[in-house]
């Protein structure tokens, strides 16, 4: 019988994998970078198709995908649409990972992360 603690944790590596799989392919991955490089402000639809040279349709299933996730955050401007990064979900899952890396057994020491990070 599992206890309510390990259910929640199972549910949480349910969720983190997916988000993981969202990010996944290297033009998600590249949508992401490229919002949080325009963080807070975000970019519209038509901003990331231009930086990235993804067509429309393509970047759509893309930011459908992320968006699914709760990796970004769309919000209609007349007709535009604006996506921004979900830093919240990105920290959340970033701190999942620190304890299971850092915490837990040390496989990193948690003074190494930044560094790793520049």
């Amino acid at each position: 019988m599992k206890t309510a603690q390990s259910k929640k944790s199972a549910e949480q590596v349910v969720k983190y994998a997916d988000m993981f799989s969202a990010m996944g392919t290297e033009p998600r991955l590249r949508i992401m970078q490229l919002l949080l490089s325009a963080h807070p402000e975000g970019l519209v639809a038509g901003e990331i198709q231009e930086e990235l040279e993804i067509p429309n349709s393509t970047l759509s299933h893309h930011l459908d995908k992320l968006k699914a996730e709760d990796l970004v955050h769309v919000q209609r401007e007349s007709t535009f649409l604006r996506y921004t990064a979900n830093t919240n979900a990105l920290q959340e899952l970033l701190q999942f990972l620190y304890a299971e890396c850092c915490t837990r057994n040390q496989a990193v020491k948690p003074e190494q992360i930044v560094p790793i990070c520049r």
